[in-house]
């Protein structure tokens, strides 16, 4: 890919990335609101501002070097984790499931959001605009199926471990959150070794395949 094609690339994929994954940070935000832990909207968390929530590594560099490498194929990033003290939160065990499930679910939404967008672009009349908003919406729907899957893969310190730790019983949520210090380690373990791919890959796919079927598409 030479440098216009990757200008070109990153001045298609910016919006989609960027929502992507603040929006799902925003999203825990809100929903730790909703249940009493209102730290994340006391820092000014809450907010569809994505400079609110971005990370210059995790949601600028490693988004764009993946675009490079991956050719679209493969997303990873991350934002600035919005604080949640579950301590404030109504019942802290039960309603962290939710809080966590929070951010997942926004990524569903805007796959499907996405999804639509596409639908659009393959539909309307051919326009100056038909190419880029279906390569827009087609990075849209795979930077959210894959966000979404990653972070429901059950390691803490990702939203999948959260939701292990609100479902276990007390003793086993306990020992399994102590996991928390080593899961971005064994994270990035997984992802040197290919087995990051090849666990979400398969799960990308069946989601990507979920959304776009809603609106007829393949």
């Amino acid at each position: 890919m030479d440098i216009d094609s990757l200008i070109q690339s990153i001045a298609i994929g910016a919006l989609p990335v960027i929502f992507a994954i603040t929006l799902h940070e925003a999203a825990h935000g809100y929903v730790a609101r909703h249940f009493g832990d209102p730290t994340a909207w006391q820092m000014g968390r809450i907010t569809l501002n994505p400079l609110r929530h971005i990370d210059p590594l995790g949601t600028i560099l490693i988004p764009a070097l993946l675009l490079f490498f991956t050719k679209g194929a493969f997303m990873f990033g991350y934002a600035k984790p919005v604080p949640v003290n579950f301590s404030l939160l109504r019942h802290p065990k039960q309603d962290m499931f939710w809080v966590a499930l929070a951010g997942p679910a926004a990524n569903l939404f805007m796959a499907c959001c996405w999804s639509l967008m596409l639908k659009l672009a393959v539909t309307l009349p051919v326009n100056p605009f038909s190419l880029p908003l279906a390569e827009m919406s087609r990075i849209g729907i795979i930077v959210n199926c894959a966000l979404m899957v990653l972070n429901l893969l059950p390691l803490p310190p990702l939203d999948g471990g959260r939701i292990a730790v609100s479902l276990l019983p007390h003793r086993l949520a306990w020992r399994f959150a102590k996991i928390e210090p080593w899961g971005f380690p064994i994270l990035l373990a997984l992802m040197f070794t290919h087995a990051l791919e090849a666990i979400m890959l398969p799960a990308m796919g069946y989601v990507a395949n979920f959304v776009t079927s809603i609106f007829g598409l393949h």
